[in-house]
């Protein structure tokens, strides 16, 4: 009898349903979450990202499992329904917004131009993918990995192809977490050391009226320009507010700390679910890993050389460095702008001036993602 009871426990446990596929998965989660823990990888996401894979891979948990008849769905299948609904994301770009300073943005405005030419890489990778085979939903979310914003992709991913979510999210936190290692050499080839020694004139003051008021112009343009981007605009600049308004300081706070904190756990776990051995072991993974690093490389090349157009044409008083900075990965991207300056020149101080392009990157990686929700999200083929 008790043998029987003990090869019943076996049989029914998860060992007795273990594959290969489960493993590798169990692996590439252990991986990941040594990634995050011994090499500090974005570790805020790719932790629970990478544990929520590791569940979602042990068999017979049904953690991710929708309700059936009278049973109720697994946990992390309702928590889940933010990611589908585009709710964290939103939630996170409040919480973003009560964070970030765009002061150095209203000083310098041009440097909206340099968030712009950041994104250049979610064109040439979008246009790789369709190459590669990816229909145009594929090509779009895979696309928005060059804009260097996890959130953003994660959001634009969860709208056009939810079954890519796993792999893209993956690829764009990895990557960010990359940054460092990616943009020296791309930053040294393109610009010489002259241009990289550039000291950059003091930036004028911005007044609190302007900090007030920026948020509220960009909201208004942005959603009457494109609709579809309002989740994202609209919660980023409402945090923004909290935090310039000088009035809502408890709003503020919570924003950027307990909120966006509780939010992040919720959707690194969720998405690291969805990553199940029979849907993420595929060609098209490595494909999307592929595409994103050439995505980030092609936005880090855009803002460079729109930097070093501004160097010329403002007679050498731009530090084209700046201009790779203009991927939303904020502040990250910044700090490698003002390394590489101090490397050629010590006296040098970018960051204040690179993060004018860095908060720009933030705009206009959503503002991307909302060009390619308005155009594929009804496609159609």
């Amino acid at each position: 009898m008790f043998t029987h009871a003990l090869q019943k426990i076996l049989t029914d446990s998860g060992f007795a349903a273990l594959t290969w596929q489960h493993l590798v998965m169990i692996l590439i989660s252990c991986v990941l979450i040594y990634l995050a823990i011994g090499r500090k990888f974005e570790p805020l996401l790719l932790l629970p990202i990478s544990f929520g894979m590791l569940l979602a891979n042990l068999p017979l948990s049904n953690l991710m499992g929708a309700p059936t008849g009278e049973e109720a769905g697994g946990l992390l299948y309702y928590l889940y329904q933010g990611v589908k609904l585009g709710i964290y994301p939103s939630l996170i770009f409040l919480g973003i917004g009560a964070m970030t300073d765009f002061g150095p943005l209203l000083a310098r405005p041009s440097s909206l131009f340099l968030g712009a030419g950041a994104q250049f890489g979610i064109v040439v990778a979008f246009l790789l993918a369709i190459l590669f085979g990816f229909d145009p939903k594929a090509a779009a979310s895979i696309g928005i990995i060059g804009g260097a914003d996890g959130p953003t992709a994660i959001y634009l991913t969860s709208k056009l192809k939810p079954a890519l979510l796993p792999a893209i999210a993956i690829a764009a936190y990895s990557y960010m977490a990359l940054i460092p290692m990616i943009q020296p050499p791309i930053m040294r080839l393109l610009t010489t050391k002259k241009e990289r020694e550039i000291k950059m004139e003091q930036m004028r003051e911005v007044s609190k009226l302007e900090k007030i008021c920026f948020p509220v112009i960009v909201t208004i343009f942005c959603v009457l320009l494109l609709p579809s981007v309002a989740p994202l605009i609209g919660m980023l600049m409402l945090g923004n507010l909290f935090k310039e308004s000088g009035v809502a300081e408890r709003l503020s706070s919570t924003a950027q700390n307990a909120l966006i904190n509780i939010v992040t756990i919720f959707l690194g776990v969720t998405v690291g679910a969805t990553a199940k051995a029979e849907t993420f072991l595929d060609i098209h993974t490595l494909a999307i890993i592929f595409l994103g690093l050439v995505a980030f490389m092609f936005s880090t090349v855009g803002g460079l050389l729109l930097g070093k157009l501004m160097c010329w044409l403002s007679g050498g008083k731009v530090n084209p460095l700046i201009g790779s900075a203009g991927v939303s990965a904020v502040p990250m991207a910044a700090r490698v702008s003002q390394i590489e300056g101090q490397k050629a020149n010590p006296g040098n101080y970018l960051l204040m001036y690179a993060m004018g392009p860095n908060v720009a990157g933030v705009i206009g990686s959503a503002i991307a993602a909302g060009v390619l929700l308005s155009l594929f999200q009804n496609w159609v083929g």
